[in-house]
């Protein structure tokens, strides 16, 4: 597991994101990341028939089911929340290993969000991979707005497994294990 300061360089590669910093998420993180996990469902939830603390009952048991599911499936990941002048305002899980990185979620508060910060992580760690030549792998829910998002950044549709879209994005000049 990289510390925060080896996620720190990374992402920036050489062109640090200006304020921005990880650190490994702690017990101390977690209700900032379930409240995190309730702004990017909160819209959905907002359909159901159900009263505000119904709704919110209902994401936090989906919020502990995702957090279990990653750490039981991803147990040598990084966590990391993403901060800006040392304020939380996202996460970002990754999880490497010799011929990919997969990038399980990355998340920022609603205030962040479509200003180009998230194109900037992504497209620092899509530079390490390059660096690196690891593809990138992401599962991404059919109808979540990001799908046409990673589309946009060279992610091509491998696999529709249902409710998730496997994506995957390559190095240019991959190398491939030709034995």
């Amino acid at each position: 597991m990289l510390d925060s300061q080896t996620a720190v360089l990374a992402y920036s590669n050489g062109n640090e994101i200006s304020g921005i910093s990880f650190k490994a998420m702690s017990q101390s993180d977690m209700a900032f990341v379930c409240e995190l996990y309730r702004t990017t469902r909160w819209d959905e939830v907002m359909q159901a028939p159900w009263d505000e603390k119904q709704k919110r009952i209902f994401l936090q048991q989906q919020f502990e089911a995702q957090h279990k599911h990653y750490q039981s499936h991803y147990p040598h990941s990084e966590f990391l929340i993403i901060q800006q002048d040392k304020r939380a305002i996202g996460r970002i899980y990754l999880d490497r290993d010799d011929a990919s990185i997969c990038l399980i979620d990355i998340a920022l508060l609603p205030e962040y969000r479509n200003q180009g910060l998230g194109t900037k992580l992504l497209k620092g760690l899509l530079s390490e991979a390059q660096h690196t030549q690891k593809k990138v792998v992401i599962h991404v829910e059919k109808f979540n707005p990001a799908y046409q998002w990673y589309l946009n950044h060279g992610f091509v549709q491998v696999e529709d497994k249902g409710v998730h879209q496997y994506m995957e994005w390559h190095p240019k000049n991959h190398r491939l294990n030709n034995s």
